[in-house]
């Protein structure tokens, strides 16, 4: 494990249902997260896999739900084979989705920790911002 780890945060204005549906329905994760297919039944314990392609590579990245507060928390860990190293618990990527209602919306902190480098952890920065967005451009358009 390592210390280095990142957060983002966005406020986004839907209700936290909505916010929190966004998070669990795969319909939903595919229009904010790359196109993205997401299997899971939402216990702890269960695996969650994402799949899809991303320039032209497949993928098939996986983790496990860590914790699970219905419209608060989130938490999992998470492999992806585009990391290039083996799929080592230890290893494995901690996420953790936090959500709290704000006037009518909901702020949506995320976390990532036990980023292997400084660079990978500014990389994975960016990359959440532009989901967070993406989310929020969706939610709200609705």
């Amino acid at each position: 494990m390592t210390t280095i780890s990142t957060a983002v945060s966005i406020n986004i204005n839907a209700p936290i249902s909505q916010v929190w549906n966004a998070l669990i329905d795969p319909a939903q994760i595919k229009k904010y997260l790359f196109g993205t297919d997401t299997i899971c039944d939402w216990k702890v314990g269960s695996t969650i896999k994402f799949t899809g392609v991303w320039d032209g590579k497949p993928y098939e990245d996986v983790g496990t739900i860590l914790a699970i507060e219905p419209e608060k928390m989130l938490k999992y860990n998470y492999w992806s084979n585009f990391s290039g190293k083996p799929d080592i618990l230890e290893d494995r990527l901690i996420i953790t989705y936090l959500l709290k209602e704000t006037n009518g919306g909901t702020q949506f902190t995320l976390t990532q920790e036990n980023c292997p480098t400084e660079e990978a952890r500014d990389h994975s920065a960016s990359n959440w911002n532009m989901v967070l967005n993406s989310m929020k451009e969706m939610l709200e358009a609705n």
